[in-house]
C-alpha cells in the first residue's frame, strides 16, 4: 500500500488489528495494492489461513509470506477453525479478571458483612489489605460483591441469595 490511509490506519489501530510491520508480507497479492492490504492484520492472517488450507501452501511458505513465523499459522488456523474469523481479532489486552479479588477474598468480605452490615466499601478494602496483603479500591470491592450477587441471582445459578444488606459508601 503505497499512499496510507490514514483514516483506515487509525480505525485499524483502534481494532488493534494494524499490523506493525506490513512491509513483512511479501505475497504477491498484498504487493499488488489493489483488494488486500498488508496493513491489515485480520486480511493477512485470514489470507495466510487460507493459503495453507486451500491452495495447499507449505505452512513454512505462507509463513514467509505473510511475514509470521510457523507457529502463527498453526495458532490461526486453530483459532479460524474454533471461533471464525472474529476469533482471529487480537484480544483485550491486559488481565483477563481480578487478580486480586479472588473467591477467597471476597468469601471473607461477605462473611464479614454477613457479621456487620454496616462496614463501608472502605472498610472492606482495609479489611481485605489487613488479611490478604491487597490494595483494592473501596469501588472494585463494590463491584466485585454486585457481580457476585447478581450471579447469585441469576436463574439457574446455585448458591444462595445475596445479602440484602449493602454496606454503605
Amino acid at each position: 500500500m503505497a499512499r496510507r490511509d490514514h483514516a483506515k490506519e487509525a480505525a485499524l489501530a483502534a481494532s488493534r488489528t494494524l499490523n506493525p510491520d506490513p512491509g513483512k508480507v511479501t505475497d504477491p497479492a498484498f504487493s499488488a495494492g489493489g483488494f488486500f492490504d498488508p496493513a491489515d492484520m485480520l486480511q493477512v492472517k485470514y489470507e495466510m489461513v487460507r493459503r495453507v488450507e486451500v491452495d495447499g501452501a507449505a505452512v513454512s511458505a505462507a509463513a514467509r509470506a505473510f511475514g509470521f513465523a510457523r507457529q502463527s499459522v498453526y495458532n490461526a488456523r486453530r483459532s479460524l477453525a474454533d471461533g471464525g474469523l472474529a476469533a482471529l481479532m487480537p484480544g483485550k489486552p491486559g488481565p483477563k479478571g481480578g487478580h486480586k479479588l479472588t473467591a477467597e477474598v471476597l468469601d471473607h468480605l461477605e462473611a464479614l458483612l454477613e457479621r456487620d452490615p454496616r462496614l463501608s466499601y472502605d472498610d472492606l478494602a482495609a479489611a481485605a489489605a489487613e488479611r490478604f496483603a491487597v490494595t483494592v479500591h473501596p469501588r472494585s470491592v463494590r463491584r466485585a460483591l454486585a457481580s457476585r450477587a447478581a450471579d447469585r441471582q441469576a436463574p439457574g445459578s446455585a448458591g444462595p441469595a445475596a445479602p440484602k444488606s449493602r454496606p454503605h459508601d
